[in-house]
């Protein structure tokens, strides 16, 4: 590359003292790689101007300075940035998730994306944690949203949001309005969300037991999407994420539970390999945008 770069200096400034300095080098490093390119090429390319002031090209130095302009190009535009277009952009993005985040997450960044990038499609993936590392270092998966806990050490991630857990009923329950305390809590019907051991106990009930108690849980599902509208029918209560019960506000009327439990943390994930391309920055600011973060 430095005695690409000498040869075109020295087409154009036809001055060894000048070729160097628009080089930043010294006169001798200019002579020696002028040497250096006599060497290669078999032949002079420059000799000294008959009135003592700077060199001449050769005919062979003249011959080379399109290619040399073309390859010096090439190299230019493969050193340049790369730009990423969203409103032409015509591509893929995945993300493993399961339905809590996606629920919460899923329509506000469909809507921020389509409004820049109305050729992008979205797809949304339930991780496999045995495949995910293999498909985030493959790039199967441009960003894995959960919890800490099923995320690589390698990884790069950002917080996206924590939630804390709030009881819900239907309107019109026909317990009321009044606060939800401990009795009534442990006597009323729960719908529980299990997605994996005992389809009928969940956090809750670990957190029940501990203090001796326990709850009446008449109904299980593996889909935070069905949760809300089984409530919204039915007597049952269901402890869940308040971000995403508030979404079904119309139809359900929202507690604070009569006992506490530990906060859900929510965050973004990604593979270091994508952390600087262009367009997965892009794609992760639609994320931290959709959840409510402001860019960094």
């Amino acid at each position: 590359m430095d005695l690409l770069l000498t040869l075109d200096a020295l087409l154009v400034e036809q001055n060894i003292t000048h070729a160097a300095l628009r080089l930043g080098i010294s006169q001798p490093a200019m002579s020696a790689r002028l040497a250096r390119l006599r060497e290669i090429f078999g032949e002079r390319l420059f000799i000294a101007a008959p009135n003592g002031r700077g060199v001449l090209p050769t005919p062979r130095a003249l011959a080379l300075r399109p290619a040399l302009q073309s390859v010096l190009r090439s190299i230019s535009a493969l050193l340049e940035p790369a730009v990423f277009d969203p409103g032409t952009s015509q591509r893929t993005f995945v993300i493993a998730l399961h339905e809590n985040p996606a629920l919460i997450l899923g329509s506000d960044l469909l809507n921020r994306i389509r409004q820049q990038a109305p050729q992008i499609r979205l797809r949304f993936s339930l991780p496999n944690l045995d495949n995910l590392p293999r498909q985030m270092e493959n790039g199967e998966i441009d960003a894995f949203i959960g919890l800490s806990e099923a995320a690589e050490a390698g990884w790069v991630g950002r917080k996206l949001f924590t939630d804390d857990f709030v009881t819900a009923q239907r309107k019109g329950h026909p317990r009321g309005q009044d606060k939800l305390d401990l009795s009534d809590f442990c006597a009323l019907p729960h719908l529980v969300v299990s997605a994996e051991g005992d389809p009928f106990t969940g956090f809750v009930d670990h957190a029940l037991a501990k203090i001796g108690r326990s709850r009446q849980v008449v109904m299980s599902t593996q889909s935070y999407a069905m949760a809300p509208p089984l409530v919204a029918g039915t007597n049952l209560l269901c402890t869940l994420p308040r971000r995403l019960l508030q979404r079904f506000a119309s139809s359900l009327d929202v507690f604070e539970p009569p006992i506490a439990f530990q906060r859900l943390s929510i965050s973004a994930y990604w593979h270091p390999r994508n952390h600087e391309d262009a367009a997965s920055t892009w794609f992760r600011e639609q994320i931290f945008l959709a959840a409510g973060l402001a860019n960094q």
